[in-house]
């Protein structure tokens, strides 16, 4: 992917990414080096005892805080998920969630990311904590 995607996504939505349409992500917003997306846990997508399976958190918020860093991103540059450090909170069996993702720093050959993964209550009931460094690619 090139910053081509952020147009790519502005055409044709979700559909741009195969991963989005399996896990049925939505893109809530995104720009300025911020991105927002939603996720509906679906049964396939719980562990043996019945809850959100840990990766799907780590997966939609990569995928959030990657979104924001495209935002970012000039012309010709791409990106790879070097490390990321996910704390699970709280646990989920059902319903919606959201990942806000941000850019704290982008530098030439390497940028930094965090982002959570929240239910979109009244409260913003926090369930993750992820923080990311992404290799940008030339």
């Amino acid at each position: 992917m090139s910053t081509g995607y952020l147009e790519e996504i502005a055409e044709h939505g979700r559909d741009v990414n195969p991963f989005f349409v399996m896990a049925g992500i939505e893109i809530v917003s995104y720009g300025g080096g911020e991105a927002e997306l939603s996720m509906t846990v679906a049964p396939a997508m719980r562990n043996g005892v019945g809850w959100l399976q840990g990766g799907m958190f780590v997966a939609l918020c990569d995928e959030a805080m990657a979104l924001a860093l495209y935002t970012k991103l000039e012309k010709g540059e791409s990106i790879a998920t070097v490390s990321e450090t996910t704390s699970f909170l709280r646990g989920v069996r059902e319903g919606t969630i959201h990942a806000r993702g941000r850019v704290i720093r982008k530098g030439r050959r390497v940028a930094f990311t965090e982002g959570e993964v929240f239910i979109p209550d009244k409260e913003q009931s926090l369930l993750s904590k992820t923080s990311a460094s992404f290799a940008v690619l030339q």
